[in-house]
């Protein structure tokens, strides 16, 4: 459902069956708030433009990790509620040795499979096992890109479109992403494209693709000017989290990954952050609990966003969450050099430094986001590069500036909370842009 929402007079309040109210926040021009939302997943919005209350179908409950992890190869299924347009993903460990949960959701009888140089020799036979045995019926051919985000643009994009119709591929084909994010991406965006439209499955081989970009359906692709400029949003038929993949998965691939998860618990889920301050350890050690745990929440709340704004016109952008200075790291420093999920991390203590600035947050919860950060490996300052000028040109296209005004997430209040808004002081963004570069 799309709704369109006056951000000058919205207002949000959230219900919590047990707790009763929230404080309803009266908002300024040009910014939203938001909280956590309840366990019952039940947020109401009140504005001059009609809008209609949404429900989650999912739940927010804070389980032990025990409890979600997959045994008996029963995956773990979180539900993204999209009216007609709503898919499972399905989290758990073997789950590419089970056929089932991928060809019931394969349309038609021809598939192509879109994955990189690094994940076909390990995976993408085991895929076309999955997708074609008992069910001769079904035909799959594959293209193999280069590996790395450097990749993510056009003429890549163009190697899909070729192998598609060189195969004669029509409606009624599905297409497979198999890989990281880059993957995903792409796959996602060719689909959205090719015939105007055919349908797609997500199998995320990355922490950072699993827990965040192959849920949503954000496609697209990187321009020479600025990430992810160029796409769409085109929703899969399913996901398919297989825990095993990440047994294979780099070290700083890893961590990467986790900075996703971190962004969660930072804007709406005080418990997760929490458990994440305690488990981090289990979690680089690829405990598998302690995985099933971190990907599974993560879904929920990235299911819950997407689920009550679909196409980012307000909630959903605060998933990006240190995003604008990591993508102006990404672009400036180029595509490639630092891993998305090491920008969105010194992007992340940025958008902190700047909250703090503005008095919106504590001194303690900043020492926090430092020491989790450190924790879980990953950057906290920008590339030597990297300067005020270049921060700011890049971050002018970013894809939240309205009417030539640059909109930012920020944290505000306790931990859990957060704004996506243009109004912040402009001089605490050259403070803390000024703090983070050397020239």
């Amino acid at each position: 459902m799309t709704t369109t929402t006056n951000p000058s007079s919205l207002s949000i309040s959230l219900h919590n069956s047990t707790n009763g109210s929230f404080p309803k926040s009266t908002l300024s021009p040009g910014s939203l708030h938001f909280g956590p939302i309840s366990s019952s997943g039940r947020v109401s919005l009140s504005s001059s433009s009609r809008v209609r209350s949404m429900v989650c179908s999912s739940s927010t409950q804070l389980t032990p990790p025990e409890l979600v992890a997959s045994s008996s190869g029963v995956p773990a299924v979180v539900e993204v509620d999209l009216g007609t347009r709503s898919y499972p993903i399905y989290i758990g460990s073997g789950l590419l040795h089970q056929p089932d949960l991928l060809q019931r959701h394969v349309h038609g009888k021809r598939v192509l499979v879109v994955t990189n140089t690094t994940v076909a020799p390990l995976y993408l036979d085991k895929v076309i096992d999955a997708l074609t045995r008992d069910n001769p019926n079904i035909s799959v051919e594959s293209v193999i890109l280069p590996d790395g985000e450097q990749y993510k643009n056009m003429e890549t994009l163009m190697k899909v479109f070729d192998k598609a119709i060189e195969s004669r591929l029509d409606r009624r084909s599905t297409f497979v992403a198999l890989g990281g994010g880059v993957i995903g991406d792409m796959c996602g965006f060719a689909a959205a494209a090719f015939l105007r439209g055919v349908n797609f499955i997500q199998i995320p081989t990355t922490v950072m693709a699993q827990v965040d970009s192959s849920v949503g359906g954000k496609t697209g692709i990187n321009h020479p000017l600025g990430k992810n400029l160029i796409g769409a949003f085109y929703q899969p038929q399913c996901v398919l989290v297989d825990t095993d993949t990440l047994k294979t998965l780099p070290d700083r691939e890893m961590a990467s990954g986790i900075a996703e998860v971190i962004k969660y618990g930072l804007i709406r889920d005080a418990d997760f952050f929490e458990w994440q301050e305690k488990n981090m350890p289990a979690l680089l050690a690829r405990d598998t609990e302690a995985l099933t745990y971190a990907i599974k929440r993560s879904c929920e709340n990235k299911a819950e966003v997407v689920s009550l704004d679909e196409k980012e016109g307000g909630v959903r952008a605060t998933l990006n969450l240190g995003h604008t200075f990591g993508h102006a790291i990404e672009t400036g420093f180029g595509y490639g050099q630092w891993l998305h999920g090491e920008a969105v991390a010194v992007g992340t203590v940025m958008a902190v430094d700047l909250s703090h600035r503005l008095g919106w947050i504590d001194d303690t919860l900043v020492k926090r986001v430092h020491s989790i950060l450190k924790d879980a490996r990953l950057p906290i300052v920008p590339p030597e590069s990297m300067t005020v000028e270049m921060f700011k040109s890049i971050m002018a296209v970013d894809k939240k500036v309205a009417d030539g005004v640059l909109r930012l997430i920020l944290l505000k209040g306790p931990l859990g909370n957060c704004v996506f808004t243009s109004d912040y002081d402009r001089d605490a963004l050259d403070q803390t842009l000024r703090a983070f570069c050397k020239t």
